[in-house]
């Protein structure tokens, strides 16, 4: 970790609440509210999610698996995550949640009319705009963290 971290404080809470509260509260609610209000279903959701995590190297967002009313993706969605393009346990929509974060990540500037017209056909404009901002907090907060040395010793603040 390149951040001295008080002895005692945790380190999320010190370098996202106390170091810059002004900053750093509003992103923690942002980060946030991507769990809470999402409208997408937990296995594209999950499956942008993880393949941002890959690409971020991000060591908690790896090992985070979304909760929702006791229900978790299989312990091999990872691996299917990794291999969306061949793997036969995606759907549609969960494949092209992973093939997007992909791209956001990596290659924004190709998000070609090829792309639209596939995710237009799965996504309403409402999912779409919400799945954009999920990816945007996780590829930012992911990098943060890790590039801060952060995500080793991350745990999500409790609201």
């Amino acid at each position: 970790m390149i951040i001295d971290i008080p002895e005692g404080q945790e380190p999320i809470g010190y370098v996202w609440g106390d170091m810059v509260p002004g900053i750093g509260m509003a992103a923690a609610n942002f980060s946030l509210s991507v769990y809470a209000h999402t409208t997408l279903g937990l296995r594209e959701f999950e499956a942008a999610r993880l393949r941002i995590a890959q690409i971020n190297g991000c060591l908690f967002c790896l090992d985070w698996r979304t909760d929702r009313d006791g229900e978790k993706v299989e312990d091999d969605f990872p691996d299917a995550v990794t291999q969306w393009r061949t793997t036969d346990a995606f759907d549609d929509r969960t494949r092209l949640a992973a093939e997007y974060a992909e791209r956001y990540a990596l290659d924004h500037h190709n998000l070609d009319d090829e792309f639209w017209t596939r995710m237009t056909a799965h996504y309403s404009q409402v999912e779409i705009v919400e799945l954009s901002m999920s990816i945007g907090s996780w590829l930012a907060f992911g990098r943060l963290n890790h590039v801060l040395g952060l995500d080793a010793v991350c745990v999500l603040p409790t609201s």
